[in-house]
């Protein structure tokens, strides 16, 4: 699959476990093994590697945000000794997941089956027939294709002074629709994973829709213009329905009340119509759904939705 893909933040507060370092390299004489050798007294290294053909900037990876920020406060414009007294120029660098490779790794595992879609588990398997996972059966760590997108939630600027615990993932599945196949209305099972639920779109585009459906003592606080009041034929009560578009390379995040209280479904067709445009939904589309297992019961503020407190 060839070297690791990096690149600017796009954020210029987005903190990285990678640096991109210049003015050493092998061009001016100084070895990939004499950088790692400066670089890994700050912590864990993943590598170093060539930033471009230059031969004078690397990428030096390490296996987290906080090493590779000590690295960065320590030599960043100033002469380094050990590699020849040059002054080293670094800024963060981040791994671009490239959606090509991302799928190319899943199709060269096994897919399994269900009704109208195919479904790969990994870290532990979600049993369609309990809505909810065996925590006692781990299928082992996440595959290491997922890095780059791993690295790019964790340092997203919405999670700088987050608990890291909280978004430490250990569950993917892997979903391939065909055209015209949705998903049907639900809310992920409370007591099956914790607050943070991230759907990564690859290959085609789709619709995904958001109902809130009414319970007697919920009414919205605040109105909004995208929201409508509708009749929902399923059971014939009331909700309030939300539709987002999810282009390809788009990442879903559900928290909250969003993760709670909102089913969300996607439409089961073939056409989609976003700003009064028609956009066709690809061959396949490909979504990567990262959860963390719950370990405990929901605690959470909805209980009238929460399996744990009913």
């Amino acid at each position: 699959m060839g070297l690791p893909r990096f690149g600017r933040p796009k954020n210029g507060d987005e903190l990285s476990s990678n640096l991109f370092v210049a003015n050493c390299g092998p061009a001016v004489g100084i070895s990939d093994d004499e950088i790692a050798s400066v670089f890994s007294k700050f912590g864990e290294l993943n590598g170093v590697y060539a930033a471009d053909d230059s031969g004078t900037r690397v990428i030096v990876s390490f296996s987290d945000v906080g090493s590779a920020q000590s690295a960065f406060m320590a030599l960043h414009g100033k002469p380094c000794p050990e590699l020849g007294g040059r002054s080293l120029f670094i800024r963060y660098s981040v791994l671009q997941p490239n959606p090509q490779e991302l799928l190319q790794s899943v199709d060269s595992r096994p897919w399994n089956s269900l009704a109208k879609r195919r479904v790969q588990h990994y870290g532990y398997e979600f049993c369609y027939d309990i809505r909810n996972v065996n925590t006692k059966r781990c299928l082992g760590e996440l595959p290491s294709f997922l890095s780059p997108i791993l690295e790019r939630i964790s340092s997203c600027p919405t999670f700088k002074n987050a608990d890291p615990d909280r978004i430490v993932l250990d569950q993917l599945t892997v979903n391939e629709y065909p055209p015209g196949v949705g998903l049907s209305p639900h809310i992920d099972t409370h007591s099956a994973f914790e607050d943070l639920i991230f759907s990564l779109s690859l290959a085609g585009p789709c619709i995904m829709e958001f109902r809130r459906y009414g319970d007697g003592d919920w009414r919205p606080r605040v109105a909004s213009s995208i929201d409508t009041k509708v009749d929902c034929p399923e059971d014939g009560s009331n909700c309030i329905k939300r539709a987002i578009y999810l282009p390809p390379r788009s990442l879903l995040l559900l928290s909250g009340e969003a993760r709670y209280a909102w089913h969300h479904y996607i439409p089961h067709h073939k056409i989609d119509k976003v700003d009064g445009k028609v956009i066709r939904r690809a061959s396949r589309r490909v979504s990567f759904t990262l959860r963390k297992v719950r370990a405990g019961l929901c605690k959470c503020e909805f209980p009238q939705y929460c399996d744990s407190q009913r």
